[in-house]
């Protein structure tokens, strides 16, 4: 790629390579495509377009789309285990590579952990979430049916080059803060619509992990954006396939940027039936709930596990409260097996499901029923996501989640710890 003069953002950078010449954000590019996400419950209507529509007999590259089984996984009745056997035949026919199956867990989390997302490619999935890539610096994003069966046809996509929101941290979280209040806070801030088509570039974390910084990266299709991108540097980074050309720039342009002060920040909590509706949690007064879920691609990971237990050991969870364990992936399952997190956590009366998103769409693992009242550590609190449109859901980190399973109520993390 020519040199380019001007600074730019990460995702013009990204997009710049992608499209073989420089773009500036407002600019519609053709980009060519890294990895296609797929996943089971888009997959059939994907594949349907892709044939029927597109006339395309096979995807563009086999070893450039990867399937995931993640939406309801395990099937919940007849219609979707048939519709997941014919996607698993579909797989073989394509001679695609990368099928993750029942178990294995959800998309993003996989991908990252199978080294698949690295920083610099273009990736586009089937899933909203799919803003998760930028955890390891890789401009992911969301799309539709059409599109998405477009790029599995031809390897190529069009977008238009989005503006860089930048949200800066400023010094180290407190006890019972963690990245979860950092991405619940930009939501407090920017509202639902504050970065609406943008990019939003997450900087001062270098000291978080991959897990954390995923994190931010789902949180930020909560403020509108089509993609989340932290930059690969600090510690956690020092394993990822790092390109030359990418890199942070002096000089580059954000139309607005928000400073988070981390050693101030407290506990936040995302109240019903939106997830900029955010508030401390000091504020919020006694809310009593029924059902605390520790899961999803935003903080169901091995670290979100592991929070939680350190939190719960020695303890049993409330009478009447329900907590319900998710993990992102089976080599978080694994590790939490290993090291004692999960004995600890099923000590505390929680109770695991299979890796995958679970209940986060309310299909199965967890549906709400009419005025239950969750806590829940995933990114979408809106009226009828987890089940009944008649329960509230309320949004916060794994050591919130943790606490509030032994108190019965919305609780601060170092007001169980102190006792």
């Amino acid at each position: 790629m020519v040199g380019i003069m001007i600074a730019q953002t990460l995702s013009e950078q990204i997009l710049s390579h992608a499209a073989g010449h420089p773009v500036r954000a407002g600019d519609v590019a053709t980009v060519s495509v890294d990895l296609v996400m797929m996943h089971d419950s888009l997959s059939p209507s994907i594949i349907k377009v892709l044939h029927e529509e597109l006339g395309a007999e096979r995807v563009w590259d086999a070893q450039r789309v990867a399937v995931v089984i993640d939406h309801v996984a395990p099937a919940s009745n007849i219609q979707t285990a048939e519709k997941q056997a014919g996607l698993r035949q579909w797989v073989r026919d394509q001679g695609i590579t990368h099928l993750f199956d029942v178990g294995r867990g959800i998309s993003h989390q996989v991908l990252v952990e199978e080294g698949l997302a690295q920083p610099g490619l273009v990736i586009v999935g089937s899933d909203s979430h799919s803003t998760a890539y930028g955890c390891v610096g890789a401009f992911g994003t969301g799309m539709g049916t059409t599109d998405i069966a477009l790029a599995a046809a031809t390897g190529r996509t069009w977008m238009r080059v989005p503006e860089t929101v930048l949200v800066r941290a400023i010094g180290r979280f407190r006890p019972g803060v963690s990245a979860k209040d950092l991405g619940l806070r930009a939501a407090r801030i920017l509202r639902a619509d504050g970065a609406t088509y943008a990019s939003v570039e997450w900087h001062g974390i270098d000291f978080l992990s991959i897990g954390d910084r995923m994190t931010l990266a789902t949180l930020s299709i909560e403020i509108g954006a089509k993609a989340g991108l932290i930059p690969p540097i600090g510690p956690a980074a020092s394993g990822l396939r790092i390109p030359d050309w990418l890199a942070v720039q002096a000089g580059a342009d954000y139309v607005r940027t928000v400073d988070i002060d981390l050693s101030h920040l407290e506990p936040q909590v995302s109240a019903p039936h939106y997830v900029d509706n955010v508030v401390d949690l000091t504020e919020l007064g006694r809310v009593a709930v029924d059902v605390v879920y520790l899961g999803t691609c935003t903080n169901g990971r091995y670290e979100d596990m592991a929070a939680a237990a350190r939190i719960l050991k020695g303890r049993k969870i409330a009478s009447g409260v329900r907590m319900l364990v998710v993990p992102a992936s089976s080599e978080g399952l694994r590790q939490a097996a290993e090291d004692g997190t999960l004995r600890t956590l099923l000590a505390a009366g929680a109770t695991i499901g299979t890796p995958g998103c679970g209940a986060c769409i309310g299909r199965h693992m967890g549906v709400l029923a009419p005025d239950e009242v969750c806590l829940f550590t995933g990114n979408r609190n809106f009226r009828g996501r987890m089940g009944s449109p008649q329960a509230n859901i309320y949004l916060a980190s794994p050591e919130v989640a943790a606490a509030t399973a032994l108190t019965g109520y919305i609780t601060h993390p170092q007001d169980v710890l102190e006792r």
